[in-house]
């Protein structure tokens, strides 16, 4: 028998596949308060789910609730009891190990069979003490994914919300929707406890945060790079990093005491037979140790996990400590790196850097890796050699999480399958990095929208982009009614465009009006008072939900309001093969060839967000697509309706066009807002002024004493210098 050759092997696997053995029977184990069980021992959470949610559908919302909510404290009460357990027995048959590097042969298996049964005894008998008989045997593969996506928060939202506890209610769902966050419905239902009574902002935290408090530590150290505040970004991914090692020790530990599943194995009996099935259960076992660092790197909600999570980790470490001026810490850091990847010429780049920059400092030159990295590296090395023995001898399956695997692991006749694989991986990473648009703006999408009836019916998930929404509800059918009135009535051709009627396309015309025209036209009784400031205040209400859906920066202004039409030619449109509006971004000029977009005159530099507000849908085309950088693909399309409105950074993550409208009629109102106080909209502010003057001819260009102003009055929509730029655009471009 090949594992019997190999004594360390042997060991290894007794040691690991034993305590499986003995353990087979023991239990899910948790301590809570009160379990609800005669004997005082606690009852197996799937059974308590399943009876939550039997007692969910028949309506029986307060039996419902008490049983979700055990469900869910029993299943973390196990954890927490097989962690103490393997705490209390870790230490449990040491004496043996002294004796096992001076025995071999079969004196060498009674002491390892005593060590590992020992053990196991005391883990069986300290989990039996808080365990009922049925709570014993593994959970089934659909309970287990119930939990892991937080199934039983949804249950409990609506049965909270059911007995009138609005707080837990709001609690579960945002509990819920941080492991679901394309699931809309729920994303709705948060906004709508934000605004109910009762309700306070403690309520939207995550119940499920311990198990996940890395990933709250990895993006608050995202957070502190991108303000470029090293000292803070240096103490959060030390903080990253110890808590990632925790937590994949936690996961390991379960591994190692949790109930397990008997693998199928079809092998000799007698003692060649045994030493085989002893191989497979510990095989299985260290595997699932292995997949621990996909469980850890996999964030709530995402279904792949982040590659290299933790070697990554200490790439920013080691940058921050530098950028912070920690150069002892930065060696440190990059030795641990190493340890992971020992060829990789950046970091060795890095490490000659820093010793050129401490000159003299001998000490620094011996500095070893952290401890803690080290025995992670080394422990999963050993792991990883007996699991690629298992694949060539026991024909096992395993996958290794690991990029940074050395091919020294594996074995000379797996090595060739095993660089096939590797590489098709790196290939698959290379064409993912190429996909990913970092959006440099400011903005994160995802916040709460503020106005009751508003709800998010597509964002960046369903948007496939970055910085993305589409919101419905935002005007009532009788508020497009009117500004379609007002567009028909005051609506010039050409507005924006030097008036020329069709700048976009010969075969539509183009009609625009501003708020400062619509103001004037009020005032000389053209057009309704109350219809000019009903467009006026849309802006605002546009404003205030894109303003805290994408949690942008206190100031946020305005930088140009436009109200356009474009209208189908009769007779114009057979064969038609343009667009109403060609792929643009907002500010910058997309040169789609090299997919590189120039920030510079022409175009609106300015511009950080913009928006759409549709009035209609009456009309043939007109929709409004997104595209990659190559203004070819297309990766969204948004078909207009009135009260719908459209939000999305208004940089290179964004290109956005708008096909031909080929019969009819597509009115909407046009925004874009800055970050610069000094591209603000003046003419807006110059209608805002009349309206304060309450009819009077106030201009922002006039002073309160009557002194005529040199200044002259500037829009948003001409604040693009007069430059050549570039030579490839001739024109602005105003609307979406």
């Amino acid at each position: 028998m090949a594992l019997r050759l190999n004594v360390f092997t042997v060991y290894v696997a007794l040691h690991l596949s034993f305590q499986l053995m003995l353990d087979f029977t023991s239990p899910v184990a948790g301590i809570i308060s009160s379990t609800g069980s005669l004997t005082g021992l606690l009852p197996a959470y799937d059974g308590l789910y399943y009876s939550g949610v039997r007692a969910y559908f028949n309506e029986d919302w307060e039996k419902a609730a008490e049983l979700l909510e055990k469900s869910v404290a029993t299943r973390e009460a196990l954890f927490r009891v097989r962690r103490q357990c393997h705490d209390d027995c870790v230490a449990v048959g040491q004496e043996k190990l002294a004796k096992l590097g001076s025995e071999k042969a079969s004196v060498w298996d009674l002491w390892a069979l005593d060590w590992v049964q020992q053990r196991a005894e005391c883990v069986r008998f300290c989990l039996g003490r808080a365990i009922s008989p049925a709570a014993q045997l593994p959970v089934s593969l659909d309970i287990e994914y119930e939990f892991s996506t937080r199934n039983p928060y949804n249950f409990l939202q609506v049965t909270y919300y059911k007995l009138g506890k609005v707080q837990k209610a709001a609690s579960a769902a945002h509990t819920f929707f941080v492991a679901n966050p394309s699931h809309l419905e729920m994303r709705n239902n948060i906004e709508k406890y934000r605004r109910m009574d009762g309700v306070t902002e403690d309520a939207f935290q995550d119940l499920e945060i311990g198990a996940e408090k890395h990933w709250a530590l990895y993006d608050a150290a995202l957070l502190s790079e991108a303000a470029s505040d090293w000292p803070q970004a240096v103490g959060k991914w030390k903080e990253c990093v110890s808590e990632t090692l925790r937590q994949t020790e936690e996961c390991r530990v379960q591994c190692e005491v949790a109930s397990q599943r008997l693998p199928e194995y079809r092998g000799e009996d007698g003692k060649e037979g045994l030493f085989a099935k002893a191989a497979a259960l510990s095989l299985s076992l260290l595997s699932c140790r292995q997949s621990c660092v996909t469980q850890v790197a996999t964030r709530p909600g995402r279904i792949s996990a982040q590659e290299d999570f933790l070697p990554m980790q200490l790439e920013h470490l080691h940058i921050a400590q530098f950028k912070a001026g920690g150069l002892g810490g930065a060696v440190q850091t990059v030795h641990s790196f190493l340890l992971f990847y020992p060829s990789d010429t950046d970091s060795l780049s890095n490490l000659q850097l820093y010793y050129e920059t401490l000159g003299g400092d001998t000490e620094t030159r011996g500095t070893q890796p952290l401890p803690e990295i080290a025995r992670y590296v080394i422990q999963s090395l050993q792991e990883k050699k007996l699991l690629y023995f298992g694949m060539e001898n026991l024909d096992f399956n395993f996958i290794d999480p690991d990029l940074w695997s050395p091919e020294e692991v594996v074995p000379e006749s797996l090595r060739e399958t095993w660089r096939a694989e590797k590489e098709k991986l790196n290939e698959k990473m290379k064409q993912g990095e190429k996909q990913i648009e970092m959006d440099d703006s400011g903005f994160f999408a995802g916040g709460p929208v503020p106005q009751v009836g508003v709800t998010i019916t597509m964002d960046d998930e369903t948007l496939n982009g970055t910085n993305r929404v589409v919101l419905d509800g935002v005007l009532t059918q009788k508020e497009c009614d009117t500004i379609l009135q007002l567009a028909t009535s005051a609506a010039l051709a050409g507005d924006g465009y030097r008036g020329r009627r069709s700048p976009h396309t010969p075969h539509e015309k183009f009609e625009g009006l501003t708020v400062l025209r619509a103001a004037k036209l009020a005032q000389d009784g053209m057009v309704n008072q109350s219809d000019a400031r009903l467009f006026h205040e849309m802006g605002e209400r546009v404003r205030t939900l894109l303003h805290s859906y994408f949690r942008s920066p206190p100031g946020l202004f305005f930088s140009f309001t436009h109200l356009v039409c474009r209208s189908a030619i009769t007779g114009d449109q057979e064969g038609r093969l343009d667009l109403s509006h060609p792929v643009h971004v907002d500010n910058c000029l997309l040169e789609p060839e090299t997919r590189q977009c120039w920030r510079e005159p022409p175009a609106f530099t300015h511009r950080d967000l913009s928006a759409i507000l549709y009035l209609n849908e009456d009309f043939d085309g007109g929709e409004l697509f997104f595209t990659d950088r190559d203004a070819k693909t297309v990766t969204a399309r948004v078909r207009p309706s009135c009260g719908r409105l459209v939000g999305f950074s208004s940089g290179p993550v964004n290109p956005h066009g708008v096909t031909a409208v080929t019969a009819g009629r597509r009115c909407a109102l046009a925004l874009w807002f800055t970050k610069e106080q000094l591209h603000r909209d003046m003419e807006r502010e110059e209608a805002e002024a009349l309206w304060r003057a309450d009819g009077k001819s106030v201009t922002k260009g006039e002073k309160d004493e009557g002194e005529a102003s040199t200044a002259p009055v500037r829009s948003g929509r001409s604040q693009a210098a007069k430059s050549s730029g570039r030579g490839r655009v001739t024109g602005g471009r105003d609307e979406l």
